[in-house]
């Protein structure tokens, strides 16, 4: 009896043994990726899907791997992350998520024992930085195998590629141009990406520009997935020029004012532990330099300004599978994504190993944003006599970044920041104002957003230096010293279409937003003839500014039963009021027959791209055509410009470019030709420092007097040349325009305008046309200028129209389209499309 006791007690072992391992290869039998892949990582490209198809497999074959979709492009390809953590943490996934906002104060609630740091790993935002989706698949495997453990005290999230398009479309191109052996010489044409290259998502944005502004679905699926979470590391991967080394954290000054003392401390405890793995192999690596921590709409800065240590990690690459470098050595794509992989895990490593202080340090970052915000404004204020669309695009904002606000509860006075004056002093606050409070959750993210001046500690910065939201949108309102009562916001609605007329003579629409200009887009759309008052009027009691739309029966006969319906249901469809009138004689101003109310002839429009003109101003033309409007624009690559019937457009958009070697004296004489026969020619940003000076157009850069050269200037220290440079330099500000708002280039605007200047480049008055937009001597309101740059844009042209026979040339010196956040700009383009090329 004893030994068949015995030897099922052994069997009992024995299949209990055999579980155990069972159990355990079924958690971890995932295949490497040269196993899956059937290639060595780094030998070739992975392209978009079978990199989705391995995390998928991990997933698959393991419990401590959780991968789910949140979105798709542009071009319908997936965005993905995974959840990386041990099977314990798993099982407890949504509290150690509830928890994590409950710290952060988005979430109410009790905050249990179960909580863990968060590490997010986000891969591949510039779409031919490749090795860091190679580095991810690398990572993943790493993390399960070899140092699974971390995973007990850590969730490490991954999106290994944030932007498919452009990745796609730069591992189709390299394959296609590469040979069986790729050829390692720096001019070997696989290491030279033709336009519009797959750095950009579909609409060519930089989408590391887009982290705070969101203007792109790629931007805006991710940010409403890292709501959901609010990590406490995040890192985003790049590479840069080839001959470079690595760089990782600490960043370089200047450093935002709202970084704490904490969030420097811990990138220097990361970048610290990293370099104990690049000294150990002996791989070169910078710190400190380059890479600054300012403009909020980076990777690294808007992570940094919502409570996480955000980082860039960059590696030398931007090139094919293996490059010769400046000392003689091949870069090969296994050594790049071994560099992401290897920071990757020490990441994750130093996080695990100081998880504790990572979460006590994170509570009381959101402790002090909900009980002591730092900085000098409590609160901001937006007038609710401002635009509703504007509001209502403002708050739709606020919500996608989880930005509390409310209404004021009663008229009072405070200290405090006029954005419309630019003085400070008493303010006035009405009840019912928009009020965001500094108190609050994301306090730091508010403040960033909008205060009026941010303090900038260097000159010497990698991008704009100010954004201001109120500037954005073309809002009125201020910045308050003390904070202000508030109560749930409600938003004030006009009543729909009244009175009820059966048969109206016109239907009227006001002109003043984007929302406005999409209703236009609509009606042209559907074939129904719209006018427009080119002076104010009053109608049955109302008033009504130039560039109220008029819908007249007249003229849309056409449409039949369909018209009236169609006009409501567009302006239901947009929130639009459109008031119907029985008459198109008005009180005061120009009846609506007269030569004061002009037709709107739907306009063929064309714009110029392709090799030679900027990809980024290209994408953002052609997004606000195509998505933000709606309204159809044909490319034309530059090349074609020769073969092309320009009888066939009506407007021709041009963005910036090098235009010198297509558009020689015999091209512009044809672009000169086509704009006296009715043409317009709307220059955008860079392009009118092309058409400067040149023979048929008025338009002139600024001549600004050299200063007394002084004998000592000859003894410039060469170390001090960047900072010397810098009063030449304007990064990106905010200047105030004064407007001419009764030119047609204006309308729906109010005579004060503020505009983002990308250029230090001033441009004179112009003697042959109209000057709309102009900075005078106060032009500076927000962000850094040098000295000698604010001499040159003081007092210079920002908005211009010449005649030209029966056309004219519309000069936006100021690009309002650049990135697709400057949204008060945005009328101003469909004022140039619609209004004055009509």
């Amino acid at each position: 009896m004893k030994t068949i006791k015995l030897i099922r007690a052994m069997i009992k072992r024995f299949t209990l043994a055999v579980l155990f391992i069972f159990s355990g290869l079924a958690v971890n039998a995932q295949q490497a990726p040269a196993d899956f892949l059937g290639y060595e990582l780094g030998s070739e490209w992975t392209p978009h899907y079978k990199v989705m198809q391995y995390f998928q497999h991990v997933a698959d074959q393991s419990d401590l791997v959780t991968y789910q979709s949140y979105g798709e492009t542009y071009e319908g390809r997936e965005l993905t992350y995974a959840i990386v953590t041990s099977s314990e943490n798993h099982r407890n996934l949504e509290e150690i998520r509830l928890n994590n906002l409950r710290l952060t104060g988005l979430e109410s609630g009790e905050i249990t024992s179960i909580r863990k740091p968060i590490v997010w790993l986000s891969y591949n935002v510039h779409g031919n930085e490749t090795s860091s989706s190679e580095a991810a698949m690398n990572m993943i495997y790493k993390l399960l195998t070899e140092k699974s453990s971390w995973l007990n005290d850590v969730i490490v999230i991954m999106d290994p590629m944030i932007n498919p398009d452009g990745r796609d479309r730069y591992v189709y191109w390299n394959k296609s141009v590469t040979g069986d052996q790729f050829n390692a010489r720096p001019d070997a044409r696989e290491h030279d990406e033709p336009w519009p290259n797959g750095r950009t998502n579909h609409y060519y944005f930089d989408l590391n520009r887009d982290w705070a502004w969101q203007t792109q679905v790629e931007s805006q699926h991710r940010i409403k997935l890292y709501n959901k979470w609010m990590p406490q590391v995040h890192v985003d991967y790049h590479e840069q020029g080839y001959n470079s080394p690595y760089y990782f954290a600490p960043a370089a000054e200047p450093f935002h004012k709202a970084i704490t003392d904490w969030q420097r401390e811990f990138q220097g405890m990361i970048g610290k532990n990293h370099t104990n793995y690049f000294d150990e192999e002996g791989w070169l690596y910078f710190t400190g330099e380059v890479f600054d921590l300012f403009y909020p709409s980076y990777g690294d800065t808007w992570p940094t300004f919502n409570g996480a240590i955000g980082m860039t990690y960059e590696q030398a690459g931007q090139v094919g599978l293996g490059i010769q470098t400046a000392e003689g050595d091949t870069l090969s794509l296994l050594d790049r994504l071994t560099h992401h992989t290897i920071t990757g895990l020490s990441t994750v490593e130093i996080t695990a190993r100081n998880a504790g202080r990572v979460l006590d340090e994170f509570e009381k970052y959101f402790d002090q944003a909900q009980n002591d915000p730092a900085g000098q404004y409590k609160a901001y204020v937006v007038k609710k006599t401002n635009n509703p669309d504007k509001i209502g695009q403002l708050l739709r904002y606020l919500a996608d970044q989880r930005i509390s606000y409310g209404m004021a509860t009663r008229n009072s006075n405070a200290n405090g920041y006029d954005f419309i004056t630019g003085t400070t002093g008493r303010q006035s606050i009405e009840e019912g104002d928009l009020v965001i409070p500094a108190r609050q959750p994301k306090s730091t993210l508010v403040r960033v957003l909008f205060e009026p001046k941010p303090e900038l500690a260097d000159s010497v910065t990698y991008d704009l230096t100010a954004w201001e939201m109120h500037y954005a949108l073309g809002l009125s309102g201020s910045a308050l010293t003390s904070e202000v009562d508030t109560r749930a916001f409600q938003m004030q609605v006009e009543s729909e279409v009244t009175p009820y007329i059966e048969k109206p003579y016109a239907y009227l629409a006001k002109w003043g937003s984007l929302e406005d200009l999409r209703y236009l887009t609509r009606l042209l759309n559907d074939n129904i003839k719209v006018r427009y008052a080119e002076k104010p009027f009053t109608m049955e009691g109302n008033s009504y500014n130039a560039g109220t739309l008029i819908i007249t029966r007249n003229g849309n006969e056409h449409m039949g039963l369909d018209f009236d319906q169609k006009v409501k249901d567009h302006a239901d469809d947009l929130g639009r009021v459109v008031t119907p009138v029985s008459t198109g004689l008005v009180q005061s101003g120009s009846d609506f027959g007269s030569g004061n109310v002009s037709y709107i002839d739907k306009p063929r429009v064309a714009m110029l791209s392709g090799e030679g003109t900027s990809s980024g101003d290209v994408g953002h033309a052609w997004h606000f055509f195509d998505q933000q409007i709606g309204y159809q624009v044909t490319l034309i690559n530059l090349e074609r410009m020769g073969s092309i019937q320009w009888t066939d457009y009506d407007v021709l958009i041009m963005p910036g470019g090098r235009y010198n070697n297509v558009l020689e004296d015999e091209g512009l004489a044809e672009l000169r030709s086509w704009i006296r026969s009715g043409g317009t020619l709307i220059a955008l940003g860079g392009a009118n420092s092309f058409l400067s000076g040149k023979e048929g157009f008025s338009l002139k850069q600024k001549e600004v007097p050299d200063e007394e050269s002084d004998p000592n200037d000859l003894l410039k220290i060469f170390g001090e040349a960047e900072n010397n440079n810098a009063q030449y330099s304007n990064p990106g500000s905010v200047f105030k325009l004064r407007l001419d708002t009764t030119h047609p280039m204006a309308f729906g605007y109010d005579e004060t305008y503020f505009s983002l200047k990308m250029s230090s480049t001033g441009y004179a008055f112009l003697e042959n046309g109209w000057n709309v937009g102009v900075a005078l001597d106060d032009g500076i309101r927000s962000g850094f200028v040098g000295n000698r740059a604010k001499e040159q844009l003081n007092n210079s042209l920002s908005v211009g129209v010449e005649p030209i026979g029966r056309g004219q040339v519309v000069y936006m010196i100021d690009n309002p389209l650049y990135r697709g956040f400057w949204h008060n700009g945005k009328l101003l383009v469909g004022n140039a499309v619609f209004m004055v090329s009509n």
